[in-house]
């Protein structure tokens, strides 16, 4: 039987039940519960710290699992990176005390408070750069002020909390964090894990693209279909009012408004966006 480890709570837990659910596996409904049998696909989930899970795959004991990027990497567990799965994002950066302009050429001597102390060292190293790291299991902003650390190294969305604390960040990006689904580093995939990847796929896949329909003369076809490729190519079907053509494709739901308004530019008409539920490329 399949063996997988899911976050146990948090945005990435709920997140990650949630998609499972969509990829057709069963999943507990009280959180409390520390595994769960899903008979009919031969899979047995368990719910653990996300800080710990890239340890249990490593081991052998699980056979994958879903956790952060942020979290494999400082780890230091011999677990990889096998699909990501566009949820959990986040963003790594150094900041300092605004009064104090740095670079990462500062950084060499100065003490960094971080509770991803292995993440940053795996960053430092690549870097050449020489700090003393810091760890601390959270609450990282006030460190400086409470004089245990010179720079701190810490999550960052809108940077509001950073600027509250009287710093901003500075330097390239240390890592784009998020949910993804790792192995065992060297591991022979069985086919049971390349179902649930496929299955994990279909689902980033339906929620990265949605289906665009619509109607449009042959003289601007080729226009269209420029707009809108498809996968492999989009399907065109003739229409009963000649020299009309009715066309559908994928689209990235990100671009769907733009997309729709060039359409209409080349003379499409009778647009129409789907949302996809599942998918298999």
């Amino acid at each position: 039987m399949l063996k997988v480890a899911i976050p146990n709570k948090g945005s990435l837990s709920e997140s990650a039940i949630i998609m499972l659910k969509e990829a057709g596996y069963r999943q507990r409904n009280d959180p409390r519960d520390l595994t769960l049998v899903d008979s009919e696909n031969e899979i047995e989930f368990y719910y653990l710290r996300p800080r710990d899970i890239a340890l249990y795959v490593a081991s052998g004991e699980l056979h994958i699992g879903i956790t952060g990027r942020d979290l494999l990497i400082d780890s230091g567990a011999q677990s990889t990176e096998i699909l990501a799965l566009d949820f959990g994002k986040s963003t790594f950066r150094f900041a300092a005390p605004s009064t104090t302009p740095m670079s990462e050429k500062d950084i060499a001597g100065k003490r960094i408070a971080t509770a991803y102390p292995g993440l940053v060292a795996s960053y430092l190293n690549s870097q050449s750069l020489k700090g003393e790291i810091v760890r601390l299991d959270g609450a990282v902003e006030s460190s400086i002020r409470l004089g245990v650390a010179d720079l701190i190294a810490d999550v960052v969305s809108t940077g509001g909390t950073l600027r509250q604390a009287g710093l901003q960040v500075f330097g390239e990006v240390i890592l784009q964090s998020e949910a993804i689904l790792i192995e065992r580093y060297g591991s022979s995939r069985s086919e049971e894990v390349e179902t649930l990847l496929r299955r994990l796929q279909g689902v980033v896949t339906a929620r990265q693209f949605v289906l665009v329909d619509y109607d449009v003369k042959s003289e601007f076809l080729d226009a269209a279909c420029a707009l809108t490729p498809g996968i492999e190519s989009p399907t065109i079907s003739p229409l009963q009012k000649s020299d009309w053509n009715a066309v559908r494709a994928m689209v990235k739901r990100s671009d769907i408004n733009r997309i729709m308004d060039d359409l209409w530019r080349v003379g499409a008409r009778g647009i129409l966006v789907t949302d996809i539920h599942a998918c298999r490329l």
